[in-house]
């Protein structure tokens, strides 16, 4: 299923890996159903205490859903309502509350942003860029934008989404506007949020899902007023397949994204 995960009872520390590296890391059906089957199951693993999340390979932490193993998501009619596989990707929209840090190692874009947005934070090598590709592709970024506009001052946000594939932000711009909390050698995120991770799991879990939950939901109320506003906004908003998938021909690349 490509959803590698390992514990180390030690340590309190898990850390689960998007394992695709030939696909950078692209997330399938079955990725993203295994993924939400992880985050609950720790919620009843007392020997885990704190999360790290990454991408194999070093190219790529992940470049979104892979639209040619996923295939075209049947979607209701209504304009209200949007059957987006990734909605339940990560550990907040599983009820999770345990600390999660993203090691980011590579291209992060596009559905990338469902796993960086719900982490507590996030180290990045050096060599890290961040991008949105959807209106490059004819496609509202609308979920992933309301999340990254959580982490995100609003100018540094709409420029990364409005310019589509022709921006990346570099590990150092990420961290000069607070995205990322610190950049690494390439190479070194993993150990660096591992370290990290180890500390946070030394100290009592009740003090710690607590102070989660309060940073949470700091920020709850404006994000769930605008996600309620993300699917006909997306219906709207997209072009049709067929022309999404005009937009994608002879773009390039492998994984989510055509990458450029």
């Amino acid at each position: 299923m490509s959803v590698h995960v390992e514990r180390d009872k030690e340590s309190g520390v898990a850390v689960v890996t998007l394992d695709r590296p030939a696909k950078h890391n692209a997330i399938t059906l079955e990725m993203a159903r295994a993924l939400g089957e992880v985050w609950r199951g720790f919620r009843y693993e007392d020997d885990v205490r704190a999360i790290v999340v990454t991408g194999a390979g070093g190219r790529a932490f992940c470049t979104g859903i892979d639209r040619d193993a996923a295939g075209n998501v049947p979607q209701p009619s209504s304009p209200y309502t949007i059957d987006d596989p990734l909605l339940t990707i990560g550990p907040k929209a599983n009820d999770l509350w345990k600390p999660v840090v993203a090691a980011v190692e590579g291209m992060a874009c596009g559905g990338a942003f469902y796993l960086i947005a719900e982490a507590e934070f996030v180290v990045a090598g050096q060599d890290a860029t961040f991008f949105d590709p959807h209106t490059t592709y004819g496609m509202v970024s609308a979920f992933e934008t309301i999340l990254m506009a959580q982490r995100m001052p609003y100018g540094e946000i709409a420029r990364m989404a409005l310019m589509g594939t022709a921006e990346r932000v570099s590990a150092r711009r990420a961290y000069e506007t607070g995205l990322v909390s610190e950049v690494t050698e390439p190479g070194g995120a993993l150990a660096a949020a591992r370290a990290a991770a180890t500390v946070v799991a030394s100290y009592p879990t009740e003090a710690v899902q607590g102070t989660v939950r309060a940073l949470w939901s700091a920020k709850e109320p404006a994000r769930t007023g605008a996600l309620a506003h993300a699917p006909h906004l997306v219906s709207l908003g997209n072009l049709p397949p067929e022309r999404q998938a005009g937009l994608f021909t002879g773009r390039g690349g492998g994984g989510g994204y055509r990458i450029r």
